[in-house]
């Protein structure tokens, strides 16, 4: 089982508009956490979101640590764990209780990432295994 690691993102609030509006980099996985708020897997720049809001807040975020599963180990635990619908099209985001932790999950066609807050980093890793 891989460790967990520290994530490099950045946590953007700003309008709903606003966020719908930008341009997010091509390589960028963009996380819709609330209408008003995205973590983009990426270190991106204040650049991106203020022509669409002068007051947007972005900062890095690096509080998180993740780690990336196949999918067929993946949803093996979630079976287990997760009380709630899984989404069934990729790629997808979702987030929840699982196992008693929150965690967001990023799916695409072969893997799903886990994201938790770092300090429930072990846990995670301890319900993983």
């Amino acid at each position: 089982m891989p460790a967990l690691e520290p994530m490099i993102a950045t946590r953007i609030v700003a309008t709903p508009a606003a966020l719908d509006a930008v341009a997010w980099p091509a390589v960028a996985v963009v996380l819709r956490v609330a209408p008003d708020e995205v973590i983009v897997l990426a270190d991106v720049g204040q650049d991106l979101i203020l022509p669409y809001d002068l007051h947007a807040i972005v900062v890095a975020e690096t509080g998180l640590a993740s780690v990336w599963l196949a999918t067929a180990e993946a949803l093996d635990f979630l079976e287990r764990a997760c009380e709630w619908e899984l989404p069934r099209q990729r790629p997808a985001f979702a987030q929840g209780a699982v196992a008693g932790l929150p965690l967001k999950l990023w799916f695409e066609t072969g893997r799903v990432l886990f994201i938790v807050p770092a300090p429930f980093a072990a846990d995670l890793e301890e319900r993983l295994a």
